[in-house]
């Protein structure tokens, strides 16, 4: 469940990030595409890192761990997309 939650907000954060940052805007399929790899991805680092242990402690799925799932995916989205949008801008030019 956590996992989902991470997704769609990594989603959401890849289409807002894209909606902020005209220029690293790639169109809404790739913006969600970068936010849920992002979204996966920077809920799984943090969970490595000790960061999304801490929300896990209590058993899974209180409104803290559901708050952090969001706010890792939804920043890993973001930032996948930056990362993404930046490097396809490099390449067209």
């Amino acid at each position: 469940m956590e996992l989902i939650l991470g997704l769609i907000s990594g989603a959401v954060g890849g289409n807002v990030a894209g909606g902020l940052l005209k220029n690293l805007n790639q169109g809404t399929l790739i913006n969600s595409i970068a936010g849920i790899a992002g979204g996966g991805l920077g809920g799984t680092i943090l969970s490595m890192l000790g960061a999304g242990g801490v929300a896990n402690a209590a058993g899974g799925l209180d409104i803290g761990s559901i708050l952090a799932q969001m706010a890792t995916g939804g920043v890993g989205g973001g930032v996948l997309l930056a990362i993404v949008g930046v490097i396809r801008n490099m390449i067209a030019k």
